[in-house]
């Protein structure tokens, strides 16, 4: 029993486990639920961030572009009527280049598409007739326009701005246009290229046909940004933000706005990674700042559990000796601080008090046969274990009354409860205070002698079947009884087995004449 005291989860235990769980789920589940607070925290806020500087640059690109169409206006008011001036047409179109440097190429074109002025006049370009996509849709739409990319005459990716010019009569002379090279550097990339976020966002531009005209990676220029939910929603003119996966598998998380004066989208975006980057130094923060009062929390949860399992704790050790007159002092002892605590010792103090006035009779009814007031079947049984586990060696003395029925049929049970009676006082006369009396059965009967030899077992069986011989009752003719005798560990290695070989020996007394004593 003590054992599986100390095996067992005790009181203590369970409460400092349940209070260690709680405490440790709720830590982490408020550190996981900070955890993702900070992240959505963080992930909201660059998407707004991201969504700023996208529409702070849409604008940007807007007053840009009014910019160069108000440049390239002033220039197609200076030369209505003075498209027969070859030199002031040079002139304006180097004045293009040079003055605010927004255009990498600029030209004057003739109603009919020839080239009447050109700067940078390396191009070679004067003279001749242009037919780029640009140059046509200027012509015939005769309007200020912002082209999409197209591949220029030198065979360059450009967007040609253009601004048509009308004689004061009101005819079509021709339009003054300039070229951003998407390929090279241009006014877009010095405008785009000053990022002031040193986070890892960047930035890049698309047209109405989903076509990169800027990216920061060069190379990427003029490639189709297909399956982009972003690009969709800007080149439909939306303005947002949204966290997406790009082409290339990385999460992104972006800001956009359409420029609407040219169908341009403008998207600021950065990978998510980045942006979560400085979480973890936040966590770690977070994780050093609550350690302490979590390892404090600890401590007095285990103090706690002490404090509370004390009580119940030595109520359950004193169970152990509840059958000891020392209980219900070691009982009455116990400091029961709280209400249930103090109940319990109540109720065990009342119990102790029943059960100590109950324990002798209630011992003495259980392990002894009531007719004759030796031991029964649960006393042997106990004894037995108690000298296996001694190793004590003992005798054994299997008696039986010889014709018993036909005393029981003779002279009746009560007569036959007498010599019951008779033999249970021969054995008790012929045994020490140590041996072991039992009735095992109706008139079978058992004698245990520890430290005895199979010899003085022998001797002690010949005494009792001699004094049963001599002696009987009141009123009724002698009675014999038959003895078989064994030893253990000497005749045989186990207690069962050695019971075994005493019964056997009183079989063999029976069948070879009753009233004698036969060693097993």
């Amino acid at each position: 029993m003590p054992m599986q005291i100390h095996t067992r989860l005790d009181l203590r235990r369970l409460i400092l486990l349940l209070s260690l769980a709680v405490a440790l789920f709720s830590f982490f589940n408020s550190f996981h639920a900070s955890y993702q607070t900070q992240r959505d925290l963080l992930i909201r806020h660059t998407l707004e961030a991201n969504r700023v500087y996208a529409a702070k640059l849409r604008l940007s690109a807007e007053k840009l572009l009014g910019t160069m169409h108000q440049e390239l206006a002033y220039s197609a008011d200076q030369l209505k009527g003075r498209m027969d001036q070859p030199e002031r047409m040079a002139d304006e179109t180097e004045r293009l280049i040079r003055q605010n440097r927004h255009f990498n190429s600029a030209f004057v074109i003739r109603h009919d598409g020839k080239v009447l002025a050109a700067s940078p006049e390396s191009l070679g370009l004067l003279g001749q007739m242009l037919d780029s996509a640009g140059a046509r849709e200027a012509l015939e739409k005769r309007r200020p326009l912002i082209s999409d990319p197209y591949i220029s005459a030198k065979n360059r990716l450009v967007v040609f701005i253009s601004q048509p010019i009308f004689a004061d009569d009101g005819s079509y002379q021709g339009y003054i246009g300039g070229s951003l090279y998407l390929q090279h550097e241009n006014i877009l990339h010095t405008l785009l290229g000053e990022h002031f976020y040193q986070d890892g966002s960047y930035l890049y531009v698309v047209d109405r046909n989903r076509r990169l005209i800027y990216h920061q990676d060069q190379g990427r220029v003029g490639e189709i940004a297909n399956g982009n939910p972003v690009v969709e929603q800007v080149i439909r003119g939306e303005a947002g933000s949204q966290a997406l996966t790009n082409s290339r598998g990385i999460e992104m998380l972006a800001g956009f706005a359409p420029v609407t004066a040219s169908g341009w989208g403008i998207v600021a975006q950065r990978p998510l990674e980045l942006a979560l980057e400085e979480l973890d130094g936040l966590m770690l923060n977070i994780l050093r700042l609550s350690l302490p009062l979590l390892l404090l929390s600890l401590g007095g949860i285990w103090w706690l559990s002490h404090l509370i399992s004390r009580p119940l704790w030595q109520l359950a050790r004193s169970a152990q000796h509840w059958d000891t007159e020392e209980a219900p002092e070691q009982v009455r002892r116990l400091h029961a601080w709280y209400f249930e605590a103090d109940q319990l010792k109540r109720a065990i103090l009342a119990s102790l008090a029943l059960l100590h006035q109950r324990l002798g009779k209630l011992s003495q009814e259980t392990l002894t046969d009531p007719l004759t007031g030796l031991g029964n079947r649960r006393s042997l049984q106990a004894q037995l274990e108690r000298w296996q586990q001694q190793r004590q060696p003992f005798a054994v003395i299997a008696l039986d009354i010889d014709h018993f029925k036909q005393v029981n049929d003779n002279h009746g049970h009560e007569f036959g409860d007498r010599v019951l009676q008779h033999l249970a006082q021969q054995m008790s006369d012929c045994s020490r205070a140590s041996d072991l009396l039992c009735r095992s059965g109706g008139e079978e009967f058992l004698m245990l002698l520890p430290g005895a030899s199979l010899e003085a077992a022998r001797q002690v069986a010949e005494r009792v079947r001699a004094r049963m011989g001599t002696t009987c009752c009141d009123d009724c003719p002698s009675v014999t009884v038959s003895a078989g005798v064994a030893h253990w560990p000497d005749t045989a290695a186990s207690v069962e087995e050695v019971l075994k070989c005493a019964d056997a020996a009183l079989y063999r007394a029976k069948h070879t004449g009753r009233d004698r004593v036969v060693m097993g």
